[in-house]
């Protein structure tokens, strides 16, 4: 079944009037696929029978809305763009760190739902910078709208499945095997400053736990083709000012063409979803 613009607005309006849920910033072919498998789930034949029994169903417009929040992340999802990261980027902020005398590099993973990507980014800083004598100097910021994600990030306990992606070496090193499971060891889950925040929030540019960003690496991958084009470079506007002079941003592969066409960013090394801010100047 296809929802019509029309039944769509409909029901953004009966989410924000009713239940006080905004939902008008999702794209909208997304929030198409996520009403129609509402319809499913609930076994409502047709879009005005489902927008009455949402008016009527708090329940049914908290499973609405929290389909709408889609949190999955693994660890070193991209194997390209981590290799770049691995061999030149993290590299090359560590080397100009030196250079300037700056104290630490600062890292911001943002919708970073259980905490894979963090750590990930954790593990090869971490690996980079005892390899160059420059051990502990950098802070890794995680931040996501939802607080059961945000918990089990914090514990860091992930199934065997969760762990395929990882090297050997760095389960090793930075997991301890529990049965089935692995938990991030304390020292590297120290490395992790997690925090709820809404990247839509208007009222702030930067998560409140960074305190003033100047972010080196921020890593938003896999959520702004969720979004309407306007949010999407709401969002980015918002990347770009946190964004230290030459910091670069990661995205996930089905964004690459939404970052290459805004301005304010180039591309590291295509087809790697790696960019580096440029000096376009944006309303902070």
């Amino acid at each position: 079944m296809t929802i019509d613009r029309q039944d769509s607005e409909e029901i953004i309006r009966v989410m924000d009037r009713t239940h006080g849920r905004d939902i008008s910033h999702y794209d909208a072919s997304f929030l198409a696929k996520s009403i129609d498998k509402r319809l499913a789930a609930t076994g409502i034949m047709s879009h005005a029978a489902y927008n009455e029994y949402l008016s009527e169903n708090s329940s049914e417009a908290k499973a609405l809305f929290d389909s709408l929040n889609i949190s999955y992340s693994e660890f070193f999802r991209n194997p390209l763009t981590f290799a770049l990261l691995e061999q030149l980027v993290l590299p090359s902020l560590i080397e100009e760190k030196k250079k300037t005398g700056q104290p630490e590099i600062r890292i911001w993973s943002a919708g970073s739902a259980a905490g894979q990507e963090a750590y990930s980014i954790a593990i090869l800083m971490d690996e980079i910078t005892a390899a160059t004598g420059n051990a502990g100097a950098f802070r890794i910021f995680a931040t996501d709208i939802s607080e059961p994600d945000l918990l089990l990030a914090k514990k860091g306990v992930f199934n065997s499945g969760a762990v395929q992606n990882v090297r050997l070496r760095h389960i090793r090193k930075y997991f301890i095997s529990e049965g089935e499971t692995y938990a991030v060891t304390p020292a590297l889950r120290d490395r992790v400053d997690f925090s709820a925040y809404n990247l839509l929030d208007e009222r702030c540019s930067c998560p409140p736990a960074s305190i003033y960003g100047e972010f080196d690496l921020i890593v938003c991958s896999n959520l702004l083709f969720y979004y309407r084009p306007l949010i999407r470079q709401f969002i980015l506007n918002k990347v770009h000012c946190c964004l230290s002079a030459n910091g670069y941003l990661v995205t996930g592969e089905a964004e690459r063409e939404i970052v290459a066409k805004t301005e304010g960013f180039r591309a590291v090394m295509p087809p790697a979803t790696v960019f580096q801010k440029t000096q376009a100047i944006f309303y902070c």
